[in-house]
């Protein structure tokens, strides 16, 4: 098939659309101190526990699977050298993560003086150690991990373009997994500093999940050399079947989390199962790529990078309101997760577009360039 031939991305943006949404909701469906309403009855936790199960069909493993999906068309349109691509990868990822993890290490102190734990953030924000791992980590905020986690990712570049000669080489996300979830667990049980065993988790996460690129890289390889309509069909089917699997795969885990109101460990096939539906779900939706796909969602794909990045900042400003009104004890945790989510989610889809309106804030969300690159952004070239 050739470039011509081949079917816009929409497939690919409305990917990140869905993913986004499921994002939002996974965050959403907490009680206000990311745990799973242990005080309530299980009837009342059944609400929050079947959404959370619905938005984990995303995540940010999802966000893992599209970026490196781009870069393997990066790499094989441009063929970059290894120094300058990580160059325009830490000008792309780094300096707006930097911004976003100066913004939320103090943005925390809103919650925190709302449900009286500022001393808490307060000793974080004085101690160095701490602000490297708001750096080399992300743990600034929640979710802040995948920026960092994602550039390190892309270290390993060299190593995921065999999924791109070798496409079999996809399936060994499944060994990857495998042996980070052994090694995790060992980590887990030595009992060492918690700070220390951060680190060496995400050490291990990251050689992990260079399994995710090796699968980017094979889909980006297969995609690139055309898939024929009546295959794409077959693999949307096989998508749904598998990804249907897998979700039952994760039952378990959700069930320890409905009857004790307490989050399990995910050891077995629900391990496998949440870990490898991102792969499943790309599948599904690459092989709905010759459909009517509706141009918006392209519109809507430039502000999910957005709303992944300003979805916790709604959705405290959501808690310490229902909190410092009084309105939070008279609702029952189904209300309070759908009354969130119905709020965090136009929310930072508004917010996102806001920032990405704006020339002096579009660059922190990847829309645009930074101030610093204004004058050289306006140049024309040739012009005199």
């Amino acid at each position: 098939m050739s470039a011509a031939e081949k079917p816009r991305l929409v497939w690919f943006d409305a990917n990140r659309v869905c993913a986004a949404l499921g994002v939002v909701l996974i965050h959403s469906t907490t009680d206000f101190s990311g745990g799973i309403f242990p005080d309530a009855t299980t009837g009342e936790r059944f609400v929050p526990v079947f959404l959370r199960s619905v938005a984990e069909f995303s995540g940010s493993e999802m966000f893992f699977m599209f970026s490196l999906f781009l870069m393997a068309m990066r790499v094989d349109r441009h063929r970059p050298g290894y120094f300058p691509a990580l160059g325009e990868q830490a000008r792309r990822l780094l300096v707006p993560f930097a911004v976003w993890t100066v913004f939320y290490a103090f943005f925390r102190l809103l919650k925190a003086d709302a449900f009286n734990y500022a001393p808490y953030i307060w000793g974080q924000l004085s101690d160095w150690k701490m602000w490297v791992s708001y750096f080399v980590l992300g743990k600034s905020q929640y979710h802040m991990h995948f920026l960092p986690t994602l550039f390190a990712l892309f270290m390993f570049f060299p190593v995921m373009r065999l999924g791109t000669r070798y496409p079999i080489l996809g399936i060994a996300l499944f060994a990857t997994l495998g042996a980070m979830n052994h090694i995790q667990a060992y980590i887990w049980s030595l009992g060492l500093d918690p700070l220390l065993r951060d680190y060496l988790v995400r050490f291990t996460k990251v050689m992990g999940y260079v399994g995710y690129g090796l699968a980017a890289f094979a889909l980006y390889s297969l995609w690139k050399d055309g898939i024929p309509r009546g295959e794409s069909k077959l693999i949307r089917k096989g998508g749904f079947y598998f990804a249907a699997m897998a979700y039952i795969a994760t039952l378990p885990f959700f069930g320890v989390a409905l009857f004790t109101g307490h989050w399990g460990v995910r050891g077995g096939w629900d391990f496998y199962g949440h870990f490898l539906m991102p792969l499943l779900m790309f599948c599904l939706f690459m092989g709905g790529q010759y459909r009517n796909w509706s141009p918006r969602w392209s519109l809507l794909a430039k502000y999910t990078f957005g709303v992944y990045l300003v979805h916790p900042l709604v959705i405290d400003v959501y808690d310490v309101f229902v909190v410092t009104t009084g309105l939070s004890k008279m609702m029952d945790p189904w209300l309070i997760v759908t009354s969130r989510y119905a709020f965090a989610l136009p929310g930072s889809f508004l917010l996102a577009i806001g920032i990405g309106k704006l020339k002096a804030t579009a660059w922190t969300i990847g829309l645009g360039p930074a101030p610093w690159e204004w004058r050289r952004s306006s140049v024309v070239p040739g012009a005199k």
